[in-house]
């Protein structure tokens, strides 16, 4: 089974890898590819109204080259962030106007990413919610920036619920389950089980 967690930062989504990873530790971890790329890696990546071309690209064309990494159906993995994420953060840096981030950029970031989902089992949205909010955590990495995460959350959800860039395939098509994962921690763990139970259940009935 593989699976992306997708969605705004500060918003509990790799809380929620690593509970999954926790219960289930046959499961790969993918690292978000800011972690990987910027805080451990050879990279400067900035963020909101400074990101550029070169750091979001990077990070996006990471990401692909990991998710094509399990081509295998039987692969068992989970990931902090897909590659539509990389979409909506660039649409929210073109937004500002303050780099050479534009929407041109960010319409070539599309194709690649929407033929990229098809090696996803399970997409898991985690959207901004009134019902369960989120505080921020001030750990000096994540911008402590309410406006920042409200607006691409914002555009999150135009992406996944509106069909903004056309990014996810057609309901009946190759590409992965849509989920949202809202409410406590162990909540959302159940959500997940309970998609990857549905998509089990119905690779029997297609036998």
């Amino acid at each position: 089974m593989r699976i992306a967690v997708s969605g705004s930062h500060s918003l509990g989504k790799s809380t929620v890898v690593n509970d999954w990873v926790a219960r289930h530790p046959h499961f790969k971890r993918e690292e978000e590819p800011y972690r990987a790329l910027g805080l451990h890696g050879p990279y400067e990546i900035q963020f909101r109204d400074a990101s550029t071309r070169l750091q979001n690209g990077i990070q996006l064309y990471y990401n692909i080259s990991r998710v094509h990494r399990y081509a295998d159906s039987s692969s068992e993995v989970i990931f902090d962030r897909s590659p539509v994420d990389y979409i909506a953060y660039s649409q929210y840096t073109a937004d500002q106007r303050s780099t050479d981030i534009d929407d041109a950029f960010v319409e070539s970031m599309v194709p690649i990413a929407r033929e990229s989902l098809d090696h996803l089992d399970i997409l898991a949205f985690v959207p901004k919610s009134e019902d369960w909010p989120v505080e921020m955590e001030e750990d000096g990495i994540r911008p402590v920036d309410h406006a920042y995460r409200n607006d691409v959350d914002a555009i999150f959800k135009q992406i996944y619920r509106e069909g903004r860039f056309e990014v996810m395939p057609p309901s009946k098509g190759p590409g992965p389950l849509l989920i949202e994962l809202m409410g406590p921690r162990q909540e959302r763990l159940d959500q997940l089980q309970s998609a990857i139970d549905a998509l089990k259940s119905r690779g029997e009935h297609s036998r």
